[in-house]
C-alpha cells in the first residue's frame, strides 16, 4: 500500500482543516484592520481585541503569539494588498502600466488609510520590522516602475536613486492627500505620473541606457 492509500480519507479532512484555519486567520486579520484603524496600538489590549473580535483571547495567541505578532500580520497583509493592487498591470503599454500602477497605489491608500500610514511611517514608533516591510514594498514598486519604463527590474545606481526620490515624494503626497482630501484621485494620479515622467527624462540625461518612455498626451 502506498503513502496516498495509507492516508486515505484523512488527507482531504486535513486539507479542509487547513483551509478553515487559513480562513479563520484571514478573518481575524480583517477584524484587526478595523480595530487598529479606529484605536491606537497602545490603547488596545489583547482583552480589548478579543472582546471586540468576539473570540477567546487564546485564539489570537494561537494564530499570532502576541499583540505585536497580530499587528505585524495585519501590516504584512496590508502590504500584500497594496503591492497586488499597484502591480496588476498585465500587458498594458508602458505609460498606461505606470498610470495603472500609481492609480492602484492611490486607491489602496484611499480605502486602507490606517494600514497605509502604518506602512509608510513605520508603524508604532520606530519599528524596525515594520520599516523592513515598508522597504520591501518600495523594492517591489521600484521594480514595477522600472520594468514598465525599461522592461527590466535591475537598474543603474543613479536611476535607482532618482526613482527612490520620486517614490518618497509619492508617499508624502499620498499622506497629504488622504489627510486633507482637497483633490480628487485622478488629479493626484496625474500629478504623480507627470512627476515620474520628469524624473525619467532626467534619468535619461545621465543614463542614456535608460531612455524615458514616450510622453503621453496631456489630458
Amino acid at each position: 500500500m502506498n503513502n496516498s492509500q495509507q492516508r486515505g480519507p484523512g488527507a482531504p479532512r486535513t486539507a479542509r482543516a487547513t483551509e478553515r484555519s487559513q480562513a479563520r486567520r484571514a478573518e481575524l486579520i480583517a477584524i484587526g484592520r478595523g480595530l487598529f484603524a479606529d484605536t491606537s496600538y497602545d490603547a488596545l489590549s489583547m482583552d480589548d481585541i478579543a472582546r471586540q473580535a468576539g473570540v477567546a483571547k487564546g485564539l489570537i495567541y494561537y494564530y499570532f503569539k502576541n499583540k505585536r505578532g497580530y499587528y505585524l500580520a495585519i501590516i504584512e497583509d496590508a502590504v500584500a494588498g497594496l503591492v497586488q493592487r499597484a502591480s496588476s498591470t498585465h500587458d498594458l503599454p508602458p505609460m498606461e502600466r505606470v498610470q495603472h500602477t500609481i492609480d492602484g497605489y492611490l486607491r489602496y491608500a484611499e480605502h486602507h488609510q490606517a494600514a497605509y500610514r502604518a506602512i509608510v511611517t513605520g508603524g508604532v514608533g520606530f519599528d524596525a520590522q515594520v520599516l523592513a516591510i515598508r522597504d520591501a514594498v518600495r523594492e517591489q514598486l521600484l521594480g514595477t516602475i522600472a520594468h514598465a519604463a525599461w522592461g527590466r527590474a535591475e537598474i543603474p545606481a543613479l536611476a535607482r536613486t532618482a526613482l527612490v526620490g520620486w517614490l518618497s515624494s509619492v508617499e508624502g503626497v499620498t499622506l497629504e492627500w488622504i489627510a486633507r482630501r482637497e483633490l480628487d484621485r485622478g488629479t493626484v494620479c496625474s500629478l504623480l505620473v507627470r512627476g515620474l515622467g520628469g524624473t525619467l527624462r532626467l534619468i535619461e540625461e545621465y543614463e542614456p541606457a535608460c531612455p524615458a518612455p514616450t510622453r503621453p498626451p496631456i489630458p
